[in-house]
Formats: C-alpha cells, structure tokens, sequence
C-alpha cells in the first residue's frame, strides 16, 4: 500500500487526512451576530421613522399655520364698505388676546373708518415663518398689496408688510398680535 495510503488501525482518518475538529463555537458566534444585527437594523428604522413622523407633523403645523395667515391677511386687507359691520365682527372672530382685545376696544372706530372707505382688495405676495415661539406661537412675517378703487375709476396700489403673531385655541389658529412694519 501507497505510504499516501497509510491508515493507522483505529483511525478515522479518511485518505491520510485527520478528521476535522468539530467546532461547536460557530453556530452561537453567527447566531448571535445575526442577533446584534437585527437588532441594531430595527433600532435605526425606529429612529428613522421618529424623525421622519415629528418633520411630517412640524410641516403640516406649517402649512396650516401659512395658510391661516394668508387667508386672514386677505380678508383683513380687503374691507368692504358696504358689510362694514360683517367685516368687523369677521376680524374680530378670528383674534385672541390682546388683538382681539385692542380690536373690540376701537370697533365702533373701525366700522366707521371702513363705511367711508372706498372698496379694497388685498393680496397676499409672500409669507414665511419667522420664529416658532416657546408658547407655541408662531411669527409670521407677510408681504401684501392692496388695490382702491377710487370713485374716479383710477386704481391706486399699495404695499404693507405684517407681522402676525398666531396661536392655536382648540382646533383654530387665531390672531394674538398684529403689527405692519414699516
């Protein structure tokens, strides 16, 4: 027989070759990495859908703060001489504290001014969040024309720039402070 051959009796040896250890270590040692793995991977997805849900909730608060203050810039840049009281009490309804305050305060004023005025009508060009406040406010800076109608036929154009100040009571965001800067 070929020394290449050789089988010692009692040897399990196949070819020459001994018989490899078994390694036992080795299904735990993957299994465990596995673990860890799967582990980290669902940790990661957590975090990642946390951030994902607090951007989505944060832009939604944004559109619908953008989109109150678009809408009440509008109607508040727009009197309509005719519905003087209408218009009064629509501002009126959509403030809170010490706008709403100050625009109860000076009404019988501001139905006045409004019925001697000439019909307006107001645009909203560009607004943007300035600042979320620590109350949940936020400042909202907006740019706005305004077209008169005169009794001449002539229209006069104009600009303003506001600062709104928006909270939200309930399920409504109302006005708490409103300021045109120059």
């Amino acid at each position: 027989m070929s020394p290449r051959r050789k089988v010692e009796p009692g040897s399990k040896a196949v070819f020459g070759m001994p018989e490899p250890c078994p390694r036992r270590w080795v299904l735990p040692l993957v299994a465990g990495a596995a673990a860890v793995a799967i582990l980290a991977a669902t940790a990661v997805s957590a975090l990642v859908l946390v951030k994902r849900e607090t951007q989505r909730r944060d832009a939604v608060r944004d559109v619908a703060v953008l989109s109150f203050v678009r809408s009440f810039i509008t109607q508040y840049t727009s009197p309509d001489p005719f519905h003087a009281n209408d218009y009064a009490n629509q501002v009126l309804a959509q403030g809170t504290g010490p706008f709403a305050k100050l625009y109860q305060d000076k009404m019988n004023e501001i139905v006045i001014q409004v019925a001697q005025a000439e019909p307006t009508k107001g645009n909203v060009q560009d607004l943007g969040i300035e600042r979320w406040n620590s109350d949940g406010s936020a400042d909202v800076v907006v740019a706005a024309t305004t077209n008169t109608k005169m009794p001449d036929g002539k229209t006069i154009a104009s600009g303003s720039r506001w600062v709104v100040t928006t909270i939200k009571e309930g399920e409504q965001w109302k006005i708490s402070n409103l300021l045109q800067v120059i």
